[in-house]
């Protein structure tokens, strides 16, 4: 068989992701904020892009009149940079012309806990290495105020980073050595011990740690725990808890013990057994578990200011005269066109000769502008038609509430408007609704469907909200179980099963009837 090599040509069809297409399905699936850092960088970028608002529009309006366009030619620059340069300025630059702003009506920045930590220490008759090691620690605390780090790790910050790379290799061949000893041993740290073939036992001296010594490092953390709030640089929830009983001198009470000695048990809500083994009355533990409920488990939660982030609307739906109707929201959108100089420029360039570089790069820039015009426009349209085809189809919501809301998947509503589900599925990812009963994600009226016995299907959604409502209602020293639930729930003519019930509770963060106990 000889081999050979030739051409041949066919015909096909595929589709081709051209960056123009990738562009306008990047456009679809963005959300305002994105949308309109988009537009501005590319107005920034394509000199042939501009924002045509309509103040714009007057004022190129007056320029384009002969009477409102003088030429350069007739402008003495000179004269007038001497008549600028030289006549008093009218706005106020200097301290004394503006108008002094009251001290307490100026913004500052509300202290972190870093910053309450910190300002504390400064008071601190601490000295140094002390005072440095106490605010490495203070740095690697999180937001709710544990630390994260280690002690070892707090130690290697004061070290070399060839040390550390040294220190670290000498750990994993001693536990290389350890292993290889034992097999079964299990390194914690860099404490290392092992026993010999012949069952004699082998011991390895602790791999030194470099950088901070470890005395240092344990007072530092004592100096950060003592100040406020209490409970703060503590590794486990545990130990912050016991912190703060101590601050409240309730070292040995019965709080303190519960929280010692019985820590799983609490945790699981398991107050009888905590009763026995403490040897205690059952009613005796109802006060200190309430001061231990009372005690906060996220000691820097006081000191996080979280700022509130405001959503606006992609689509707003309106009634008037009985008929509900969709309103798109351009609100701080650029509004794009062509800049009537370089178009000007451009055509100027194709009736003459030259500049031939210049002219292809205005073409192109045109292209690329028209194309963004063209696929912003597609997205507003999609967006329009996907909103609408929600508001057809979700009309009882719109009209009656929450309890009307019906079941909805994505193929209903790209079967009719006649696009991809993926097509919807970009639309309605990151965008917002506002009606008179709320704002709402776009997705929340997407949700599958339980059988009723009247007929027809009811939300999921809804099944969550009288679930919620069930158990809200419910007499918390007897709990409604799983299959409780369910047969409420039946009885409403809602045909669902016990696992499903089970599913949504959890969905819903609801803990088991179990949990739910009340004891005292």
């Amino acid at each position: 068989m000889v081999l050979q090599q030739r051409l041949s040509l066919k015909l096909a069809q595929r589709l081709v992701m051209t960056p123009s297409l990738q562009q306008a399905i990047k456009l679809l699936q963005m959300t305002r904020l994105e949308l309109q850092g988009v537009l501005n960088q590319e107005m920034v970028e394509n000199p042939m892009l501009e924002d045509g608002g309509e103040e714009e529009d007057t004022e190129e309006a007056e320029a384009d009149s002969p009477e409102a366009e003088p030429s350069m030619d007739d402008i003495d620059l000179d004269a007038y940079f001497n008549d600028y340069l030289g006549s008093e300025s009218t706005a106020p630059n200097t301290f004394e012309a503006r108008e002094a702003v009251p001290f307490e009506n100026r913004i500052s920045r509300e202290p972190d806990l870093y910053d309450h930590l910190l300002w504390q220490l400064r008071l601190s008759d601490a000295k140094p290495p002390l005072r440095d090691i106490a605010e490495l620690v203070i740095g690697n605390l999180d937001a709710d105020g544990f630390l994260r780090a280690s002690i070892e790790e707090i130690q290697l910050l004061g070290a070399q980073p060839a040390e550390v790379e040294r220190y670290q290799a000498e750990v994993a061949i001693a536990r290389e050595m350890a292993e290889a000893f034992s097999p079964s041993h299990e390194g914690n740290g860099n404490l290392i011990a092992g026993r010999g073939d012949e069952g004699t036992e082998r011991s390895f001296e602790p791999v030194p740690v470099p950088g901070y010594p470890v005395e240092y490092v344990d007072r530092a953390l004592g100096l950060v725990r003592s100040l406020d709030p209490p409970g703060i640089a503590w590794h486990t929830l545990q130990e912050c808890l016991l912190a703060q009983l101590e601050a409240q001198d309730e070292s040995g009470s019965l709080a303190w013990r519960i929280v010692e000695e019985c820590w799983q048990l609490l945790t699981r809500r398991q107050f009888r057994q905590i009763a026995r083994r403490l040897r205690t009355p059952l009613p005796a533990l109802e006060a200190p578990v309430e001061a231990i409920r009372a005690l906060e488990t996220r000691p820097g939660r006081l000191f996080s200011h979280e700022h509130t982030e405001y959503v606006e609307p992609d689509v707003v739906a309106v009634k008037t005269g009985g008929e509900w109707a969709i309103q798109l929201n351009d609100d701080g959108l650029p509004k794009l066109r062509i800049s009537r100089a370089y178009r000007t420029m451009l055509q100027r360039m194709q009736r003459e000769e030259g500049e031939a570089e210049a002219r292809e790069f205005l073409k192109d820039k045109m292209r690329s502008a028209m194309w963004l015009m063209k696929s912003l426009d597609q997205r507003q349209r999609t967006i329009y038609k996907v909103a609408e085809s929600i508001l057809r189809q979700q009309r009882g919501f719109f009209d009656h509430g929450i309890d009307e809301l019906r079941p909805m998947v994505l193929r209903d509503v790209a079967d009719d408007i006649g696009m991809h589900e993926s097509t919807v599925s970009r639309v309605v990812s990151n965008k917002y609704i506002h009606t008179p009963r709320g704002l709402y994600p776009m997705k929340f009226f997407f949700h599958s469907g339980i059988d009723c016995d009247r007929g027809g299907e009811i939300s999921s959604l809804t099944v969550k909200r009288k679930l919620r409502h069930l158990i809200g209602d419910e007499d918390g020293r007897r709990p409604l179980s799983d299959s409780a639930l369910t047969r409420q729930l039946q009885r409403e003519g809602i045909n669902i099963a016990r696992r499903t019930v089970a599913k949504y509770r959890d969905e819903l963060g609801i803990p088991s009837s179990n949990d739910r106990k009340q004891i005292f």
